[in-house]
C-alpha cells in the first residue's frame, strides 16, 4: 500500500493539495515584490515553474505523473519558497529562524532530484538489451547522483552569495556556515536513499512511459 493511500488521501484531496500550493505560492511572490526582495522574487517564480512541469509533461509527452506524485514536486518547491519569506512580520525567513527547515526541504527536493535520476537511467534499463543496471548498481547511481547535484548545489550557493557581497547587493541563495553545508548533504543523502529503497513502487508508472517514448523515438 502506497503512502497517501495510507494517509487516506484520495487523488481528488490531492489535486486541491496542489491547487492550493500554487496558489500560495502566487501569494508568496507578490509578498517578495511588495517587500522588494529579490530572492523572495526569483526563487517563487522558479518554483511556480517547476510546479507547472507536472502538468505540461504529462500533456505534452504523455509521460504519467499522477496526483501523488505531483503533490510531491508541488510540496518540495512551495516549502523551499515559503522558507523564503517566513511569517509576515517574523523579523525573518524560515530559512534563517528556523534550523530544521533548510534540511527538510534538503531532503524533499534531493528526493525529486533522485526521481528524476532513476527514473531515466530505469527507463534506458528497460529500453536498451544492451544496458543492464543491477538493483545494487542502481542504488548506488542513485546516492552518487544525488549526492554530485547537492554538492554542484552548495558551489552555486556559495558563488551566488559571494558575488552579492561584491556586488553589494541581496543574495537569491544563501548559505549559513561549513557545518550547514555538510548537514545538507546528510539530508540529501536521505532524500536519495528513500527513492532508491521506494522508486519502483511509485515511479514504475513513469519508467514505463518514458521506455516506450525512448522505444518511439528510436525505433
Amino acid at each position: 500500500m502506497r503512502l497517501r493511500d495510507r494517509l487516506g488521501l484520495s487523488a481528488e484531496r490531492q489535486r486541491r493539495l496542489v491547487w492550493l500550493m500554487e496558489v500560495g505560492l502566487v501569494g508568496l511572490l507578490f509578498v517578495g515584490i511588495e517587500r522588494g526582495n529579490t530572492g523572495i522574487i526569483v526563487n517563487c517564480a522558479i518554483a511556480l515553474g517547476v510546479a507547472q512541469l507536472p502538468p505540461i509533461l504529462e500533456r505534452d509527452y504523455g509521460i504519467p505523473l499522477d496526483a501523488g506524485l505531483t503533490l510531491w514536486i508541488t510540496t518540495a518547491v512551495f516549502l523551499h519558497a515559503l522558507g523564503t519569506v517566513g511569517v509576515p512580520g517574523g523579523g525573518g525567513s524560515f530559512y534563517a529562524n528556523t534550523g530544521w527547515w533548510d534540511h527538510m526541504t534538503h531532503a524533499l527536493s534531493a528526493s525529486v532530484v533522485a526521481a528524476a535520476g532513476y527514473t531515466v537511467a530505469r527507463a534506458v534499463d528497460v529500453h536498451s538489451e544492451e544496458v543492464r543496471l543491477p538493483p545494487k548498481f542502481m542504488f548506488a547511481f542513485i546516492l552518487l547522483l544525488t549526492l554530485a547535484f547537492g554538492v554542484f548545489w552548495e558551489v552555486i550557493e556559495f558563488a551566488i552569495g559571494e558575488a552579492a557581497a561584491l556586488l553589494g547587493t541581496g543574495s537569491v541563495l544563501t548559505q549559513y556556515g561549513l557545518e550547514d553545508t555538510l548537514l545538507d548533504l546528510v539530508f540529501d543523502t536521505v532524500g536519495a536513499v528513500i527513492v532508491a529503497v521506494w522508486g519502483t513502487a511509485y515511479l514504475s508508472d513513469v519508467v514505463g512511459a518514458v521506455a516506450a517514448r525512448l522505444e518511439t523515438r528510436t525505433g
